[in-house]
């Protein structure tokens, strides 16, 4: 990527819920996502989170990775924080903004950096694992090139022209841990905004997300021994090959797939 590109890089934060315990943290694409920029070494870095005024504190993890100032658009419960994060980014005009790829609370659609995208006029890639420098000889200065993840551990070098919105895969570079000392160091800056509630989510029923049990389709009719292999037996599917593949190229792969088939998160 080209250095103009990563002069100004805005990075969307949200606040995430532990899966175990339920108890409030850094959302861990989020966290990806800012470790991306933190590595990108821009010029000009912004962090943004949109949510309530008590949901502060929880910040302060992301502000352990090395931030000196997160910017909070303070918002009241259950407000749509679509509209306020598209006339903030606008006033900044970064040339990039990353994001984690669904919020761990809250409506977690994934909507949010589609909605920004369409909103600003920006192209938007999602499931991004690297950005790195153009190897275009006289690449333009609003070029930026990256790595995305595809299914089955396989990756797809894109180059984009303009302002780009992109999220982060959970198989990027993981994120630095949060250091106590710059984590209270570092300044909240709260900032009024105004927004319009969110009628979706308010007619939403709230409770914890616990997998729902897979039913077994079991043939009717023939011997036991039939009946106990149809249960028992898994059907192959279709995979990808890889010769002599590297450890790293092997455990992406591995960790693709799980996810793939809803194993891991």
């Amino acid at each position: 990527m080209t250095e103009a590109a990563t002069t100004d890089v805005a990075v969307l934060l949200s606040i995430g819920r532990h899966p175990v315990s339920g108890r409030a943290r850094r959302a861990a694409t989020d966290a990806q996502a800012l470790e991306m920029a933190l590595a990108l070494r821009p010029k000009r870095l912004t962090a943004i989170h949109a949510g309530p005024a008590a949901d502060a504190d929880a910040l302060r993890a992301y502000l352990g990775m090395g931030l000196e100032r997160l910017t909070v658009l303070v918002l009241p419960e259950g407000a749509d924080p679509v509209e306020p994060l598209i006339a903030h980014l606008r006033r900044l005009a970064p040339s990039l903004v990353l994001t984690g790829r669904q919020a761990e609370d809250g409506e977690g659609s994934g909507m949010l950096p589609y909605l920004i995208a369409r909103g600003l006029e920006a192209a938007v890639v999602s499931d991004v694992v690297r950005i790195g420098p153009s190897d275009a000889p006289a690449s333009s200065a609003s070029m930026t090139d990256l790595v995305q993840a595809l299914p089955r551990g396989q990756r797809r070098a894109l180059t984009v022209t303009g302002r780009l919105i992109a999220t982060i895969h959970p198989s990027a570079p993981p994120a630095r841990a949060s250091a106590f000392g710059p984590a209270r160091r570092g300044v909240i800056e709260p900032v009024a905004a105004q927004a319009t509630a969110d009628l979706f989510l308010s007619e939403c029923e709230h409770r914890p997300w616990r997998p729902k049990p897979k039913l077994m389709r079991v043939k009717r009719g023939g011997s036991a021994l039939d009946r106990l292999k149809a249960a028992t037996e898994s059907k192959s599917g279709k995979g990808q090959l890889l010769v002599n593949p590297t450890p790293e190229a092997g455990a992406l792969a591995i960790y693709d797939s799980l996810v793939e088939q809803g194993m891991l998160p």
